[in-house]
């Protein structure tokens, strides 16, 4: 069993296959194994579960899963790394490794053909230029999970934890937390990985929600209200109401709405709960009902 946890092992994999980082895949591979069973720990994962893994690089973490899990499936998008992850996990029967790009991915199909009804676990070291767009294709498509604990740079993982009130808490933190319940397991520093990033990361837990944190009447139109109440941070919630959300009626409309939502028209959006976003799109919900 060849385990990469070791600089020198990582470095000796690396040299025997010729592989080359790419800046613009954002590859940065995991060397400490603290972090790594942090990692583990928090998928919270038993021989009878399945976990997919997210870009696997050369298979640090995947050879962690596989001792834990009941059958791991690796969705690697960089085809010079797939004969590497074939040498590195050649001894781990229970892991399938699947070349493809995962936002293009059809998931509900790849685990209803890897993993059947296992519970399952996303977990992912994420090239922090793609970490939201590959998060919310996880939460929105409602993919039946049980948690996704992926390593994203520092204040990525600081938004969506945030509390509202604070300069961290915006549209991102709303959506995270309405699908799921986030936790910061540890901080990450630059050191444990190769090659060092110029940023610092934390891994998130987030653990997914049975149904929504709040009940809605329109989903979307939810969502439209968050977008447009932070379209400017430091605007009130009526002026950026106004100016960013389509409503007839204008400015007189909105403060009805407002009004109706029990919400004061000069705070900011960074100031509202998941409840107040709640009951002010049902507000604008209801008005286009009876419209």
């Amino acid at each position: 069993m060849k385990r990469l946890v070791n600089p020198s092992v990582t470095r000796q994999v690396i040299d025997q296959f010729g592989f080359h980082f790419k800046k613009q895949l954002g590859q940065n591979f995991l060397i400490d194994a603290n972090i790594l069973g942090k990692i583990v720990e928090a998928a919270e994962l038993t021989e009878v579960d399945g976990a997919i893994e997210i870009g696997p690089g050369i298979g640090t973490l995947t050879q962690a899963l596989a001792e834990r899990a009941g059958k791991v499936v690796a969705i690697e998008k960089d085809d010079r790394l797939i004969p590497i992850l074939s040498d590195t996990l050649n001894e781990y029967a229970n892991v399938s490794v699947h070349h493809g790009d995962v936002l293009e991915i059809d998931l509900p199909e790849l685990i209803a053909a890897y993993l059947g009804d296992r519970r399952v676990s996303v977990v992912a070291n994420l090239p922090y230029y793609v970490t939201t767009p590959i998060l919310m294709k996880l939460l929105e498509e409602r993919i039946p999970l049980h948690a996704i604990v992926v390593m994203v740079q520092k204040e990525v993982a600081e938004r969506m934890a945030a509390a509202p009130g604070g300069k961290e808490y915006g549209a991102l933190t709303i959506a995270v937390q309405y699908y799921s319940e986030p936790h910061i397991v540890c901080r990450v520093p630059r050191t444990a990985f190769m090659p060092q990033p110029n940023v610092e990361s934390i891994v998130i837990q987030l653990k997914l929600r049975k149904k929504p944190a709040v009940d809605v009447i329109s989903e979307a139109l939810f969502f439209q209200v968050v977008k447009a109440s932070f379209a400017q941070r430091r605007k009130t919630i009526l002026n950026n109401l106004q100016n960013n959300f389509p409503v007839s009626g204008g400015r007189e409309t909105v403060l009805h709405v407002l009004r109706e939502a029990d919400i004061d028209p000069m705070r900011r959006g960074e100031t509202l709960s998941l409840q107040e976003f709640a009951r002010l799109s049902d507000q604008f919900a209801l008005l286009e009902q009876g419209s």
